[in-house]
């Protein structure tokens, strides 16, 4: 399946060194050295305490879907319809707004396990997108 979206997104400043690790197919998430929490999409402080001593770590790649759903009207002729837009919880605990892949609509739940995929974007970096565990 192909990205549905047409360009690369941008980076801001917080976030080079999260797109640079995709790359490498690395999935990073923020690392709060004060409380031990951790956090998606980079920010300056940490959600939880308030700490602006953040670090990246490599996140395992594991989470389970939150909410989905399906777009099958897209916003502009760019995007490729239809696709599933999802809210997963990573293991390592914060939400990431994504989509998944290799999924029939109907076998789509809350709670479903998803593991890390990663699909290339024409500057080298690659877009994180999530799968069903085990699917085939």
């Amino acid at each position: 399946m192909s990205v549905p979206f047409p360009t690369a997104p941008d980076m801001d400043a917080l976030a080079v060194e999260w797109w640079e690790a995709t790359r490498e197919r690395r999935l990073l998430v923020q690392l709060c050295a004060s409380c031990g929490r951790h956090q998606h999409y980079p920010r300056t402080l940490c959600l939880a305490c308030r700490g602006g001593d953040l670090t990246f770590a490599v996140a395992a790649g594991r989470a389970t879907v939150q909410s989905f759903t399906t777009v099958h009207r897209a916003p502009s002729p760019d995007f490729t319809a239809p696709y599933v837009i999802a809210l997963v919880r990573l293991e390592e605990g914060p939400l990431m707004l994504t989509r998944i892949v290799g999924a029939d609509e109907a076998a789509l739940a809350c709670d479903m396990p998803v593991a890390l995929e990663w699909e290339p974007l024409e500057d080298g970096r690659h877009l994180p997108v999530w799968a069903p565990v085990g699917r085939s």
